[in-house]
């Protein structure tokens, strides 16, 4: 199996940065192009709080979108800057739908995903990004636990 490309979604979080030692030395290993993603899950309301009476407000996409790629790029500046020509997408839609469409669109090899190692019920209850991209993904997903999450067997 040839790797080129190397998909590596992440929400910021500490649990999804765990991931990064694995897809940095993959993508060394095997001088494949790096592609860091971030989804801005629409389905979730923005709200900001107006003194006692919190009232939602919905920020316009455009704005959480243009944040979401400040972020997305000061965290790869930070986590990935040893590695040369990262490229850096921020989509919006449902998370995990959104990363199947760009693994297939770009022609993607490897997905290098953390897992948040919820509990069987916050799974069902959160929905697990992470199971989803394994379940549906057009090639090979790679997961990474957080190395604190210890496996209990239920």
């Amino acid at each position: 199996m040839e790797i080129k490309k190397i998909l590596y979604p992440t929400d910021f979080s500490e649990h999804s940065q765990c991931a990064i030692p694995m897809v940095t030395k993959l993508a060394e290993q095997f001088d494949a192009e790096l592609h860091c993603l971030h989804v801005v899950d629409k389905a979730y309301q923005y709200w900001l709080g107006a003194g006692e009476a919190s009232v939602p407000v919905v920020m316009p996409i455009e704005d959480v979108t243009e944040s979401a790629q400040e972020q997305l790029d000061r965290f790869a500046a930070e986590h990935l800057g040893g590695i040369s020509g990262v490229v850096k997408t921020v989509l919006t839609g449902r998370p995990f739908v959104e990363i199947i469409k760009y693994a297939r669109d770009s022609e993607i090899d490897l997905i290098v995903i953390a897992t948040h190692g919820h509990g069987a019920l916050a799974s069902v209850l959160l929905g697990n990004v992470t199971e989803k991209v394994v379940r549906k993904s057009p090639c090979p997903v790679l997961t990474v636990r957080h190395p604190e999450h210890k496996f209990e067997i239920p």
